[in-house]
């Protein structure tokens, strides 16, 4: 246990004798902050950056009123817009215009992922290591961890409004006013409020956190495909999720407040019910009772790789499904990608640097740098496993038996090097699924799955970073993080941007041949993989020299 938690375990609470069911909320709100000093402000920063990033950007490739119609005739697909957002934007695309359509929706689901993890963090994570019981043993109401925690997710979601609404209003952008700025930020707030209400439903459902931050991100896919279903065909959809309900603001082109009211109305709904549902369990338990196992052991369940492929299998389903939905959409807008991009300059140019016979070619090779980025997210989650397991004791009672701490630490390894490389496959075979049916063009479907795990070797030298810190530096292993979003800022935008060639060394993914737009390059795969293999042997030898952190 943290001295940090010991000590509010043991100060005093003040409240009435007896307290309430919410005594102590303003404690835990207090100390809850602090645990995320460092969390909350890193969010919040890098989805303003994303939103001002992105307005600068709009800005910088679509000058002139004919390139933001250029863009907007060409957005008017049904495919573009399940991507984007609803087509009432495009009636008049001014800066403010492009931001709310494009950014929008994808942004929402990033303040969703946020207030999701920071509920179950400070609820359903506390139970399931005991700090909870413990900290309620003192005058702390019932409803005190559940009510701290959804303020800190509207503390969070609020703040980040503000930053946006300030932010965007002193950038000086046509089209991009106070009042405008302030809209798309509280449409932001709307939508992370209502989640972290959502998740305060999932937590009270299953004695899992990760059980819990799964069935809420179901929510949140099924929210987004709701938005893109009611964007496309029948708008109807649309108003059925949260999502649309913030897009139908209509940002910097009608400004309509009143949709945040149903954000407010469903959040209030969703709070209740997950008030309630509190009082209908044991702390520590969930609502659904835990399945029964069997009597004895699986034969694979009783060896270190099959145990492992039992932990991570959810977030390795879970991914899998969500980057074979995102293969097959980017897939689904290659045979508009020519008409799309013609008139965009900047864009133009980096795909030419990318090379390639055609413009679908080098399109489809910057989704894949996207593609990959979001597998090595998986990658880096599977690889800090073992951190969890050890912070939380479990590894120390696993490793009292004959297990190796080497056969340990190497079947969660395994299973993050075989499920990325799964990932990509699954990613790969959306895209050229889709992509071969949009472009006509039955010969494209290898290329681009081929294309998709030609980024495994990079995909494994994430794992071996992400394990070497593990094993020598357990404490600086969420270090690791920097490798996916230094690949997504430097071989995304990077190649919008411009930025000096010499950045895309730093990155493993830098290093891999742009399929299907380059020729293949065996050399520097071969290279990747080595460098991995020496990663992963550094980690185990890390591992076995250091004491594990005990309980």
């Amino acid at each position: 246990m943290s001295t940090t938690t010991a000590s509010l375990a043991s100060a005093p609470v003040h409240a009435p004798a007896g307290g309430g069911t919410f005594a102590g909320t303003a404690t835990l709100v207090r100390f809850n902050l602090r645990r995320d000093r460092i969390r909350i402000p890193v969010w919040v920063f890098a989805l303003f950056v994303a939103s001002a990033g992105t307005a600068n950007n709009v800005k910088t490739l679509y000058p002139t009123a004919a390139d933001r119609a250029a863009i907007a005739r060409s957005s008017d697909t049904p495919a573009a817009m399940a991507m984007t957002g609803p087509q009432h934007y495009l009636d008049d695309y001014t800066f403010g215009a492009m931001l709310g359509h494009r950014m929008l929706g994808f942004a929402a689901v990033l303040v969703a992922l946020m207030s999701v993890l920071i509920v179950t963090r400070h609820t359903r994570t506390e139970e399931e290591t005991g700090r909870a019981e413990l900290v309620r043993s003192t005058v702390v109401g019932r409803h005190a961890h559940l009510a701290a925690a959804l303020a800190v997710a509207a503390i969070a979601n609020l703040g980040l409004a503000l930053l946006l609404t300030v932010g965007l209003s002193r950038m000086g952008i046509e089209g991009i006013d106070t009042g405008g700025s302030l809209l798309y930020g509280l449409a932001h707030a709307g939508v992370g409020i209502v989640f972290a209400c959502v998740a305060a439903i999932t937590v009270q459902i299953t004695a899992h956190s990760r059980a819990a931050s799964g069935m809420a991100l179901a929510v949140i896919g099924a929210a987004y495909a709701l938005r893109a279903s009611g964007d496309v065909g029948n708008d109807t959809l649309s108003w059925l999720s949260p999502i649309g309900w913030a897009q139908r603001t209509y940002v910097f082109v009608d400004n309509r407040w009143w949709p945040l009211l149903l954000s407010l109305a469903l959040a209030a709904a969703c709070a209740a019910t997950g008030f309630a549902l509190s009082t209908r369990r044991d702390v520590g338990a969930g609502l659904r009772a835990a399945r029964l196992g069997r009597p004895t052991a699986s034969e694979a369940l009783v060896r270190p790789f099959g145990f492992a492929v039992r932990l991570h299998r959810g977030l390795l389903i879970g991914f899998g499904a969500g980057l074979f939905l995102l293969g097959s959409m980017y897939g689904s807008i290659l045979g508009d990608a020519e008409d799309m991009l013609k008139d965009i300059d900047q864009i133009q140019e980096a795909l030419k640097r990318l090379g390639g016979a055609t413009v679908v070619e080098s399109f489809a090779a910057m989704i894949m740098s996207i593609v990959a980025v979001v597998a090595s997210v998986y990658v880096v989650i599977a690889a800090l496993r073992p951190r969890a397991e050890e912070s939380a004791g479990r590894a120390e009672s696993v490793l009292s038996t004959g297990l190796s701490r080497a056969g340990w630490l190497g079947s969660h390894l395994a299973v993050a090097l075989i499920g990325g490389t799964v990932l990509l496959f699954v990613a790969g075979l959306g895209l050229g699924i889709s992509g071969a049916a949009s472009t006509g063009d039955g010969g494209l479907f290898l290329k681009l799955v081929g294309a998709a795990l030609a980024y495994a070797p990079a995909l494994w030298v994430t794992v071996g970073i992400t394990a070497a810190l593990y094993g020598w530096f357990p404490r600086a292993a969420t270090a690791a993080w920097v490798v996916p979003v230094s690949a997504f800022a430097i071989g995304y935008l990077g190649q919008l941007l411009q930025f000096p060639g010499w950045l895309n060394n730093l990155s493993p993914f830098g290093h891999v041949p742009r399929l299907p737009a380059a020729d293949m390059r065996w050399t520097p795969l071969v290279i990747l993989t080595l460098i991995a293999a020496a990663l992963v042997w550094a980690a185990l030898r890390g591992l076995a020299r250091r004491d594990l952190e005990t309980k």
